[in-house]
């Protein structure tokens, strides 16, 4: 029976509470993970608060890679039935799934092998008098507590980019997944204690909003990891105890710079998947695209007989190209949104309409206005906009207009427009004939300005997660 929810919270009278999770493209049941309150939360913290402060329970370099590899073969043992979970809980169409399954697999090898890469130093100490008759250096040591809060959006590999380079860097860590999409957290940190992880160097924790946000502003907090929405993770940053550091990874309204020279038909097929990948529940999704006056229809055209074809549907069908979102409420916003622009003067190109309680059209719109919400703000649903420029300069600044900025992309055979773009657009990375979307894992990633505060990727999180101690000896 339909839900107006997406998860909810049952259990018996004074016994523990389970959240139940539910398929969101028919509301199905999937499963459920128990609930836990602040008193357990708070011997959580006790327990990895004395396994750091007791250095001589720090797991050693080669156990921790030991325990990543065992854990990447017990992945690879389920990738099947990991990809099911993800399409199943997630939304996310099942050949995809399965791609994040891969990822993830070589995200947890990947943090095998960056363990041999946290080294110190020698310092250099006789460059002046001041510092003659010593030697110095460096060495690595893990940060502290991690508490991470993760996104539902790809509920395994956001999970490992935590929570994985956590173990490698040596800190116990306490995981938090999307309320939405908590199995697939679950199963990971099940396998890391399969694969020879002590239980109390990794805690799953399933909890409702105040009891998380005791948690992740605890002094006890050295560190506080959050994939989600920029207005939930600004807030908790100023919350967070002092000392506590923290890596925050927000959504984007991703821009498309199309010059003119740029071959139309061979970018199709790379801007589609770049703006209806997962349904556009992707925080670099494509959503504005850029393009010649003379050309935008054409473009938003080609865009539009592309997106038409696409098969919506449960995620678990393996001929499904664009799931459902992640919530009900979710296609009421985009429906509204999108319904906002055309009403303000966008031409709906293709789309623009409910295909269930679920499910949205993939959506093209040409020339929404440029304060729209759909023109200014992270759609996360299955639309994209084309707008026409006769002045590349002045496209470039409505590009950077917004007070978000991730990634980005250009399309052009001109080497001098290329560098331009990768000049000027606002963005930690630029992609070149590429969509904006694309990412490997080992690649630095992260938000500008409102759109995030530190770098993710993995060995930029394992630093994050490590700091520097100096010997200093006099001779």
């Amino acid at each position: 029976m339909a839900n107006a929810k997406k998860s909810s919270v049952s259990g018996k009278k004074n016994g523990p509470e389970k959240l139940n999770v539910v398929n969101p493209f028919d509301q199905s049941h999937v499963g459920s993970v128990p609930t836990v309150t602040w008193d357990k939360i708070d011997k959580y913290l006790t327990s990895s608060q004395q396994l750091f402060k007791d250095s001589h329970q720090w797991l050693p370099a080669f156990e921790r890679i030991k325990i990543l590899k065992k854990a990447a073969v017990l992945l690879s043992q389920r990738a099947d039935e990991l990809a099911l979970l993800i399409a199943s809980e997630g939304g996310k169409p099942l050949a995809d799934a399965r791609v994040e399954v891969a990822r993830a697999i070589d995200g947890v090898e990947l943090c095998a092998k960056e363990i041999s890469k946290l080294t110190g130093s020698q310092i250099p100490m006789d460059l002046t008098q001041a510092g003659a008759g010593r030697i110095a250096f460096t060495t690595k040591e893990p940060i502290g507590i991690v508490v991470a809060v993760s996104a539902f959006n790809h509920p395994l590999n956001l999970i490992v980019h935590q929570v994985a380079p956590a173990v490698a860097a040596g800190c116990p860590v306490l995981v938090k997944p999307a309320r939405d999409t908590p199995l697939s957290c679950k199963a990971f940190v099940d396998i890391l204690h399969e694969a020879g992880l002590p239980p109390h160097w990794c805690h799953f924790i399933a909890c409702d909003i105040p009891t998380s946000e005791k948690m992740i502003t605890d002094p006890r907090v050295a560190f506080f990891s959050f994939i989600g929405s920029a207005k939930v993770g600004w807030m908790l940053r100023s919350k967070l105890a002092p000392g506590t550091r923290c890596a925050l990874e927000h959504g984007g309204v991703a821009p498309v710079l199309i010059e003119d020279s740029a071959d139309i038909e061979e970018m199709i097929p790379s801007l589609l998947k770049g703006g209806f990948y997962h349904s556009g529940q992707v925080c670099v999704s494509v959503q504005r695209i850029f393009a010649p006056k003379a050309k935008a229809k054409y473009i938003a055209q080609m865009l539009a007989d592309g997106a038409a074809k696409l098969i919506v549907g449960n995620a678990i069908d393996k001929f499904t190209e664009c799931g459902p979102l992640i919530r009900p409420k979710e296609v009421d916003r985009v429906a509204a949104w999108v319904d906002e622009a055309v009403a303000a003067g966008a031409t709906l190109v293709t789309g623009g309409k409910r295909l269930g309680k679920t499910t949205y059209a993939p959506t093209v719109l040409l020339e929404p206005p440029v304060d729209a919400k759909v023109s200014t703000m992270e759609v996360f649903g299955p639309v994209v906009c084309v707008y026409s420029y006769t002045d590349i300069d002045k496209a470039i600044a409505q590009a950077n207009s917004l007070e978000y900025a991730f990634q980005a992309s250009v399309f052009t055979k001109n080497l001098d427009v290329a560098m331009k773009a990768i000049r000027e657009l606002e963005a930690t990375a630029v992609m070149v004939n590429d969509h904006s979307a694309f990412r490997v894992d080992w690649m630095p990633f992260a938000g500008r300005k409102q759109s995030g505060y530190n770098t993710g990727g993995i060995a930029y999180t394992m630093h994050d997660m490590s700091q520097d101690k100096m010997a200093v000896i006099k001779l």
